[in-house]
């Protein structure tokens, strides 16, 4: 028997705070599996998460060698001119091989599931965003307060 089968009230919320592939998919990967086990699922995207669902960078996100020693890149050459271009297309050429879906399909398709997807008041004014800038599939643009009072009882997780 499945020790979760009765727990139909069970809510995450994830905090979504970086804007790199390698930031992004663990967020959304957690979402898709939270939604598949019937989890209300929420995302609040601040600072640079607000990346993954700005139409404008959505498409482009990037992946940061310097400082992720664990990428196998000799961490001389990492700051080196091209080298975030070089690993960026290798983590995008792997995600594809394995039939994960790109940023704003897996978006897309997290909210055809039912995952809610909010974006922070703050940080939109600060960079000067508004609601038209971001991918339909966010709600609304809510205060980090809303958004506390939303998780209360929730599992929370920061990425």
């Amino acid at each position: 028997m499945d020790k979760f089968a009765d727990d139909t009230d069970r809510k995450l919320c994830i905090i979504v705070s970086k804007g790199t592939l390698d930031g992004a998919y663990p967020s959304l990967i957690m979402a898709n599996a939270a939604l598949a086990e019937g989890i209300e699922t929420h995302l609040f995207f601040t600072f640079w998460g607000l990346d993954v669902i700005t139409e404008k960078k959505m498409g482009h996100l990037p992946v940061t060698p310097v400082g992720n020693p664990s990428m196998g890149m000799p961490q001389a050459v990492a700051p080196m001119p091209g080298m975030a271009t070089v690993a960026t297309k290798m983590m995008k050429k792997k995600i594809h091989d394995l039939d994960v879906p790109d940023i704003e399909e897996f978006v897309e398709m997290l909210s055809d599931m039912g995952a809610h997807l909010w974006a922070c008041r703050m940080t939109v004014d600060m960079l000067d965003l508004d609601e038209g800038d971001f991918h339909e599939s966010v709600e609304a643009v809510i205060s980090a307060g809303d958004f506390i009072e939303m998780s209360e009882g929730a599992q929370l997780l920061f990425t």
